[in-house]
């Protein structure tokens, strides 16, 4: 909690006031012991009527006061808990927006959802109790036990023996759940994953009637979540009979020590009820502690959960002196090496060495598994490679600013996402400002506005979440015109168009070779029809770049390129 305590800033004063405001109500409470007392020793005892009436105004005003100032304390803390959820939300997305896939890759979706959900709001009502608490339960739990003293002299000593008990009780409590609780919050992002994937693959998963494996899968991992609760709750349950104890055992203590003192040394009635009266505060500040304490196991392990993407630092390193300004859309890979992981033995790719000058079509074709997708994406350096370089404008990617290359490199995925919004908003989502105009025109040049055009709504048609409410060919040229609307100097499809029909796909081809001439298209395509007429196509296998060239250099010296071409172009005829 200290380590997150820099995200109360935007609540400083009022931070600051809670103390003061609880100080103030615990003094009140404290006081009304000793007007009790000297109401039963110097009015009910002496008969001293104005006395009553005196000391019973008092302390009807001292509970007053303590009402108030602990509304105020509690309203406080409300709020400033509240803020301070808001802080952690907006901290840890803003710092996941600065992921690389590297990082993304090593958080779960489900676990970063989780951690700024579930775990905030664990943290969040731990720290409304906590800062209630924290200064309210000691504070009178000092007071007390001074106060204690004051009156009662040495029988204070019995709290001060109660209290080391209960505290190595509570260490031992905490000590023994907290690694539940973290194993919990695990458990729990495996559950959201599974829930994750049945809602997003709901339709696979009824193609193939597999409810009942689905719902088998969910009651596995509820149950993991649930039996960690149950390991972390068998510690968790000492708590209230530790408490109970020392609180029998404080009273006990009292009672005997009390009476004999009465008997033997004058302790007088309003002092026997002023210690009564004390063990009671004590002991609740006691219970409001073991509170804190159950709450501060539980939210320990959602603060380093927290604490972990707070921390967790891009590994795509920025230069202070980053270029800012893409040359052009010339592209070049000098002995390029890249793995995923750094434990994996095998390169991905491995000494890629590709030339592509501004302005160029270039296809990429390659059989599964062998690194297409991973060699486009180093390109607007949403990986960096582990050896080697990777330039565009003729400068290495990693001394741009990295908002700089990717506004000039485009990347197109098979799978690219429409955000739920107008269709207008997703196609601005690449050019904020853009005209209803150019809207239209990139639509056109996508083979979008055809289908678009006959939607009632137009660009005010609403897209679902993920765009499902569209067709796989649809969404795919609608991303396409989100990217020609950046206007970027290089254009990335990775198999963007393969849910589209042969025509369409023509038509987007033509229209890639003919529109922006400086712009560099780079298209990866299993299908050869939609590279063939490429300025270069380069083929990928299992050992790095197979080979070089246009069409008709690959189809009379690659083998690779010339049956696989063979095979579609039959496959074609034969339709």
């Amino acid at each position: 909690m200290i380590k997150l305590a820099k995200y109360l800033k935007t609540e400083k004063l009022k931070t600051i006031a809670i103390p003061i405001f609880i100080i103030v109500e615990v003094i009140a409470e404290v006081l009304i012991p000793v007007f009790i007392g000297r109401l039963i020793d110097q009015g009910i005892e002496a008969g001293r009527t104005d006395l009553i009436y005196r000391y019973g105004a008092i302390m009807a005003g001292l509970a007053v006061t303590a009402l108030f100032f602990g509304i105020f304390a509690s309203r406080l803390a409300a709020s400033v808990s509240t803020a301070f959820a808001r802080n952690l939300r907006q901290a840890q997305y803003e710092n996941i927006q600065t992921f690389s896939f590297e990082n993304i890759d090593k958080f779960s979706t489900s676990s970063l959802i989780t951690r700024m959900t579930l775990d905030v709001s664990m943290v969040q009502n731990s720290f409304r109790m906590l800062i209630r608490i924290a200064f309210r339960a000691p504070g009178l739990l000092v007071f007390s036990i001074i106060s204690s003293f004051v009156v009662a002299g040495k029988m204070g000593f019995i709290f001060v023996s109660v209290i080391p008990l209960l505290s190595f009780g509570f260490f031992i409590v905490m000590r023994g759940a907290h690694k539940h609780f973290r194993q919990m919050f695990n458990k729990i992002d495996h559950l959201n994953l599974v829930i994750q994937e049945d809602l997003s693959g709901i339709r696979t998963i009824k193609s193939y009637v597999r409810e009942e494996h689905e719902i088998a899968k969910f009651d596995y991992a509820a149950t993991e979540v649930a039996q960690n609760a149950i390991r972390a709750e068998k510690w968790i349950i000492f708590n209230n009979p530790i408490l109970q104890f020392s609180a029998g055992l404080s009273f006990a203590l009292i009672g005997w020590f009390g009476s004999y003192n009465m008997i033997y040394h004058g302790f007088t009635k309003g002092q026997f009820t002023n210690v009564i009266t004390y063990v009671m505060q004590v002991l609740f500040s006691l219970m409001m502690i073991s509170n804190v304490f159950l709450f501060f196991v539980i939210s320990k392990a959602a603060v380093d959960r927290i604490t972990e993407v707070l921390d967790e630092k891009t590994t795509l390193g920025e230069k202070e002196e980053a270029i800012e300004i893409v040359k052009d859309g010339s592209v070049e890979f000098r002995n390029a090496c890249f793995k995923y992981q750094e434990s994996e033995s095998k390169m991905v790719l491995n000494n890629i060495n590709l030339k592509i000058p501004s302005g160029a079509f270039v296809g990429v074709f390659g059989g599964t598994g062998t690194g297409k997708t991973s060699l486009v994406q180093l390109i607007p350096r949403l990986y960096d490679v582990n050896r080697g370089q990777v330039l565009v404008g003729g400068v290495d990617v990693r001394d741009y600013k990295i908002n700089a290359v990717r506004e000039a490199v485009m990347l197109v995925l098979q799978k690219n996402v429409l955000f739920s919004g107008t269709l207008r908003d997703n196609i601005k989502y690449g050019k904020a400002d853009a005209t209803d105009e150019e809207i239209i025109d990139v639509l056109k040049k996508a083979q979008a506005y055809n289908f678009v055009s006959k939607w009632e709504k137009g660009l005010d048609t609403w897209i679902e979440q993920g765009g499902v409410n569209v067709s796989g060919g649809q969404r795919q040229r609608l991303t396409i015109a989100r990217a020609l609307i950046a206007n970027p100097k290089v254009l990335i499809l990775d198999d963007s168009t393969s849910a589209v029909d042969t025509k369409t796909d023509a038509l987007i081809r033509e229209m890639l070779r003919n529109e922006k001439p400086e712009m560099t298209k780079i298209v990866v395509s299993q299908r050869i029809a939609s590279i063939e007429n490429a300025d270069l196509i380069v083929i990928l296998d299992d050992d790095g770049i197979n080979a070089i060239g246009d069409h008709q250099k690959l189809y009379k010296t690659n083998q690779i390129y010339q049956s696989v071409y063979d095979a579609q172009k039959k496959g074609v005829n034969n339709q």
